[in-house]
């Protein structure tokens, strides 16, 4: 029990699961560490100890473990979910004893609460250890895994076979993805009861923005959780959109978990609060002239594009994937709107189809979270061929290494991601939702026919069929800041990047080159989400249809109206000139309004106040711990 004599003792769990919970917990950690007296915070996480820099430098301790089980992702945006619910069996086989080791660790340090996010062991071991527990999260994991079970289908086996068939070596038929076929309830629920378990001995949670309905406290909605979602316009259906819209004072909640000893009882009730956005705050030096430049100098951009009014900068990231190399070529022309699609703005998403076009995996690289990716890289740009350089026409093209649109020496190029392969183009494609996967119809686009003497268009010059060439950029004046590749990318095969694209440093401070940025390119996660809202970045989103925290995302960037989705067709394909410029032409006035000073104090006295009122609720809590 807490003692007046001794700084409160926090232990936070974290999710290995990405990079967005480990920045937020590692924020609010440092709010923690701010407090006078300052309280001991632990962190326990399967991710990388880099991850919890700030906070670690102001006094956090860190231990790595193996806490939660991870939902496998063979690509950013694509779950595998037979081999998800094959880890989650795994990892609960072992449950029991690893909740016995934590509760012993909490005993042994004398632990006052634990706070997690979003690792339901946590919790499960607060209860035993006779400590209250705090969720702090927009979404928890019984529902993200109770959502495998969505009769949704994302891909299927015999299209992708197909397009192999058609585009691939045999050497990449052995990186085929498994055939997305939905779980069965009576399989996945069991699994998920036992999560749900872990998570309902959480006495409080702070829900932050962008939350889904957390089953282990309201009554309703509960799971299984894809029963929340209509699929027919891919938003929750009207009464969950209101549950989340609801003060959280009005909901029945569930009652507390007992502890196991009856020596203790709780008589504080649960209770959920609403918390306020989560994230790492930019220097506000960089909205100054001085600081952009001090920033973009550390990248390699030079000065003569440091001028926002004459430069815009697309930053480029897939927490952590490595891209391949661009070809070298002009972005100046106008984008097709054949080229994107489905490039529209959340607000606008109403009658969006679920159907998402067949994939190959063309050179495309699987993500290793090793590092021995990069040796793979490698090799894979050895074989890389950038079309030949004509000497510039202008001065702006000799500063920026452009080359002319109309040359017919350039071959149509792309820009490819590991586990993100170029998409074939589909012919009216179709999707089921039954629990059987569906076969969408496809045509994969065939090569380009040699001409022929007898061909009357055969004296066409490439320039006549320009408008095929995907278009990364609105126009010259952009470039683009690549995050997550090493630092010589794209230089293995003697060739340099185009002169319009740079590599970030791995040790760059994201939040500083997401404010700097006037649009940011992603995947839909909570980590990038909140950066963009936090500095009023427009996103340039790529779903992640079998993530259902992706709902209460797409719900925040329409309230922020800073997000435009881009079609993983469009993605894949390097169609992004189109979708990057809707982002921002909707984001540059806002954006610009928001560079202040006082927008970074404001945030950072958001999260004290929040790390303030949970150290009295722990002191209040304990005080009121009936001890029979």
């Amino acid at each position: 029990m807490a003692s007046k004599a001794r700084p409160l003792r926090f232990v936070y769990y974290c999710s290995g699961h990405g990079y967005g919970h480990a920045t937020r917990v590692s924020a609010f950690a440092s709010h923690l560490l701010k407090l006078e007296p300052q309280p001991v915070v632990h962190i326990v996480s399967s991710a990388p100890r880099h991850v919890f820099a700030d906070s670690i430098a102001l006094g956090a301790y860190y231990r790595n473990a193996n806490i939660d089980p991870v939902i496998v992702q063979p690509l950013a945006y694509r779950v595998d979910r037979q081999q998800s619910v094959e880890v989650l069996r795994a990892f609960l086989e072992d449950k029991d004893e690893k909740i016995l080791d934590e509760e012993q660790w909490l005993r042994a340090i004398n632990a006052d609460c634990v706070l997690s996010d979003a690792a339901f062991l946590g919790c499960a071991a607060a209860n035993a250890a006779g400590i209250p527990s705090v969720l702090i999260t927009n979404f928890s994991f019984d529902s993200v895994y109770s959502y495998l079970s969505t009769s949704f289908v994302d891909q299927d086996d015999s299209t992708q076979q197909a397009s192999v068939d058609l585009l691939q070596t045999a050497s990449v038929k052995q990186q085929i993805l498994n055939p997305d076929t939905p779980i069965t309830l009576r399989e996945i629920e069991p699994l998920v009861e036992q999560i749900l378990e872990g998570y309902r001995c959480a006495d409080l949670l702070l829900r932050l923005p962008g939350a889904i309905p957390i089953p282990s406290f309201p009554v309703k909605p509960a799971l299984p959780s894809p029963q929340w979602v209509d699929l027919r316009v891919r938003k929750f259906h009207p009464k969950v959109i209101e549950h989340l819209t609801k003060h959280p004072s009005t909901y029945q909640l569930l009652p507390p978990v007992p502890f196991p000893s009856q020596s203790m009882t709780k008589t504080l009730p649960r209770n959920v609060i609403a918390a306020p956005l989560i994230v790492r705050s930019p220097d506000p030096a960089v909205y100054t002239s001085k600081g952009r430049s001090r920033l973009l100098d550390s990248i390699g951009v030079p000065s003569h594009l440091h001028d926002p009014s004459q430069t815009k900068v697309l930053l480029v990231s897939f927490g952590g994937q490595i891209f391949h190399k661009p070809h070298s070529r002009s972005h100046s022309r106008t984008p097709s709107a054949a080229g994107t699609p489905h490039s529209n703005s959340v607000a606008n998403k109403e009658n969006v189809k679920h159907s998402l076009p067949p994939i190959d995996t063309s050179n495309s690289l699987p993500s290793r979270p090793d590092g021995s990716h990069v040796d793979a890289l490698c090799n894979a740009l050895r074989s890389t061929v950038l079309a030949s350089q004509p000497p510039p026409t202008s001065p702006r093209m000799r500063q920026n290494n452009f080359t002319p649109s109309r040359n017919s020496s350039l071959r149509r190029g792309q820009l490819r991601i590991p586990g993100a392969p170029t998409a074939a183009i589909p012919a009216s494609p179709t999707i089921s939702y039954t629990s059987l996967p569906s076969v969408p119809t496809f045509t994969a686009t065939p090569p380009t026919p040699r001409p022929r003497a007898d061909n009357p268009f055969s004296d066409l010059s490439i320039a006549d069929t320009e408008e095929d060439i995907p278009q990364l950029f609105p126009d010259d004046s952009w470039i683009a800041i690549v995050c997550g590749v090493p630092k010589d990318w794209g230089k293995e095969d003697g060739e340099e990047l185009p002169g319009n694209f740079f590599v970030a440093p791995k040790d760059v401070y994201m939040p500083d080159l997401t404010a700097v940025a006037d649009v940011l390119l992603g995947k839909l996660g909570y980590g990038t989400v909140s950066e963009c809202v936090d500095s009023c970045t427009p996103f340039v989103f790529v779903p992640r249809p079998l993530f259902i925290e992706e709902f209460g995302l797409r719900m925040l960037l329409e309230q922020e109206g800073v997000g435009v989705e881009l079609s993983r067709t469009s993605y894949e394909s390097g169609e992004w000139a189109r979708a990057v410029e809707e982002a921002w032409m909707k984001g540059k006035d806002v954006k610009v309004s928001k560079r202040e000073v006082g927008e970074t104090g404001k945030r950072k006295a958001e999260g004290l106040e929040m790390a303030n009122t949970l150290v009295e609720w722990v002191q209040e809590w304990h005080g009121a711990v009936q001890v029979n």
